[in-house]
């Protein structure tokens, strides 16, 4: 049996490094993905071995996405649970376990509402949305 090969870093159109919330707070994405990324790592070392520095890119750019994802979603200028769903359909097509993209979204909670003053709204949307990954079970 042969090794997956590593996914390339992400390229194209670089995701979104701020967010501005519903009162003109301007959220850092970046801070907040590396903080995530940092915290998942922790929780799942096996994945540097798999992904190497690329799944870090990946992580810290998807992660930008979401979390701003769920900013816009509080100001409803998107569906949350939409955007996760196709994520969550492109990781699985990629054999990505969707158990971890959840835990990725309670992390994204736990950090958003540590760092982002007024970020109750947007935690809570993070949250349900690891919440609808976990019970959907497949998105193919």
């Amino acid at each position: 049996m042969s090794a997956r090969p590593r996914p390339a870093p992400p390229s194209g159109q670089a995701p979104p490094r701020r967010a501005e919330m519903a009162d003109g707070t301007v959220v850092d994405l970046e801070a907040l993905a590396r903080e995530v990324c940092d915290r998942y790592r922790a929780e799942y070392p096996d994945e540097e071995g798999r992904y190497g520095e690329a799944g870090q890119q990946w992580c810290r750019h998807d992660n930008q996405h979401l979390i701003n994802w769920a900013v816009l979603d509080t100001r409803e200028y998107l569906s949350l649970d939409e955007q996760v769903g196709w994520l969550a359909k492109v990781l699985e097509a990629r054999e990505f376990p969707l158990d971890r993209l959840a835990r990725d979204l309670d992390i994204a909670a736990e950090v958003v509402g540590e760092r982002v003053a007024g970020g109750a709204d947007v935690a809570a949307a993070l949250t349900r949305a690891g919440q609808m990954v976990r019970a959907r079970r497949t998105f193919l």
